[in-house]
């Protein structure tokens, strides 16, 4: 199981915090923020944002048993590492956390990164009119994060 911290500890002032949502977007974010925390010698705080809706069963769910938070907690970590385990491999020397965090993705990603060296969060891209509509959680961190934001742009 990766290594967790409570969720509202405070990161280090030299860690570089990434959002993963799940998306090819958040997978090169990882990935731009590993390469960086390697040049940097920096420890790296994989974040994912979940609620009840989209977190994974707990491993110890069964029909009628209702899992707790951490029961949830737990498993929204398990699967954040599964999912970018491959690019961790790859960068021994950076020392990774993971957190699972009930509350929404901009909440999440504002609260951890309070203090943080850096943020890093993947774009979708999107632009012009729908980008206005929808919102955008970049857009959103790059306003009221407390500390400097870096936008990764999708590979085109």
């Amino acid at each position: 199981m990766p290594d967790t911290q409570p969720e509202q500890t405070p990161v280090s002032s030299d860690s570089i915090v990434v959002g993963h949502d799940g998306s090819g977007h958040a997978d090169h974010a990882v990935t731009v923020a590993l390469d960086l925390a390697e040049q940097l010698h920096a420890p790296v705080v994989l974040v994912r944002a979940w609620s009840i809706d989209t977190a994974p069963r707990p491993a110890n769910w069964e029909f009628g048993y209702v899992a707790s938070i951490e029961d949830h907690a737990d498993a929204v970590r398990i699967e954040l590492g599964e999912a970018v385990m491959a690019e961790v491999a790859k960068h021994p020397d950076v020392k990774v956390t993971y957190r699972a965090v009930y509350a929404s993705p901009l909440k999440s990603l504002i609260d951890v990164s309070r203090g943080a060296r850096m943020l890093v969060v993947g774009s979708r891209g999107r632009g012009g009119l729908s980008g206005m509509l929808l919102g955008s959680v970049s857009e959103q961190c790059v306003r009221h994060a407390k500390c400097p934001v870096l936008v990764v742009r999708p590979n085109t």
